[in-house]
């Protein structure tokens, strides 16, 4: 009974969606008319779709920076605030201040950092390097939308690492200490094996995160230029309120899920052997 209410609110807002995805995938859905049983022809449609292609390349693309650039900061920062002496509340503060900021301001805040006549444009010009087009240059677009998030994002992660290092045992560094070992001594034989299976369980996490970000790259450039910010899950956005095309938009996200639910099985898996360790 007690459990009962948090079920129900899970069926009806998690699982009734779902199911009804893969229902309208088979459909062209017309919610005045009516709904029309057309099989596999949405299936169809969107695998001949050459938007298709560009969005798998594009989301593997942004999935890509994310993890080469984005995924070691908060563990770099993490290592760096347990070795902290003073001021380490601070800075555990100050790293998460950004999670808190509404999104609104957060895309008009990098609009103007990338603008052409902006900070970052105006610091390389004092330095006598060329400006950036980061908001037009589709070989500076995504990479610009990965820095940003990857400000905005690290924070919470960061706290996530800094409170598996702080969980080690004080007394396996002091007796390294005693031995000689240095600072990144004791990262390599210490810290970093200790949290090997949270960062492979935040790994893939992130994976499947990623590879359902669309908000950024609508609300900054609508998937251009040149459609170079054109990820999978902004198709399945674009199908569903440009082109109206439910049954198109589902049968994209039957797709999506079906990849990602596997990436969801290792990561309950990493999660049940890192509560067994």
């Amino acid at each position: 009974m007690f459990v009962l209410p948090a079920a129900a609110i899970f069926i009806v807002f998690l699982w009734l969606p779902i199911a009804k995805g893969f229902v309208y995938s088979f459909y062209q859905v017309d919610f005045v008319h009516g709904n029309t049983f057309v099989g596999w022809d949405n299936y169809r449609t969107v695998l001949s779709d050459r938007d298709l292609l560009v969005a798998v390349r594009n989301t593997l693309y942004f999935v890509g920076l994310c993890l080469t650039i984005g995924f070691w900061v908060p563990i770099f920062f993490a290592l760096a605030v347990s070795e902290l002496r003073r001021f380490q509340g601070f800075v555990r503060a100050s790293a998460y201040l950004p999670n808190v900021v509404p999104l609104v301001v957060l895309y008009g805040l990098w609009r103007w950092f990338y603008d052409p006549v902006g900070p970052i444009n105006a610091a390389l010009q004092a330095l006598g390097l060329d400006s950036v087009a980061f908001m037009t240059d589709p070989d500076w677009s995504m990479i610009s939308i990965v820095l940003m998030e990857t400000w905005q994002q690290f924070g919470s992660a960061m706290l996530i690492y800094l409170a598996a290092v702080l969980s080690i045992p004080r007394d396996w560094y002091e007796a390294a200490e005693i031995d000689g070992a240095g600072i990144w001594a004791r990262i390599r034989h210490i810290t970093l094996p200790s949290i090997r299976n949270l960062v492979l369980l935040m790994l893939v996490m992130q994976l499947i995160a990623t590879s359902q970000s669309y908000q950024s790259q609508l609300a900054m450039l609508d998937g251009g230029p040149m459609k170079a910010t054109l990820t999978y899950a902004l198709l399945i956005v674009k199908y569903a309120t440009t082109k109206l095309e439910i049954g198109a938009a589902s049968a994209l996200g039957v797709l999506m899920f079906l990849v990602l639910a596997l990436l969801a099985v290792i990561r309950n898996r990493l999660q049940d052997k890192g509560a067994g360790a």
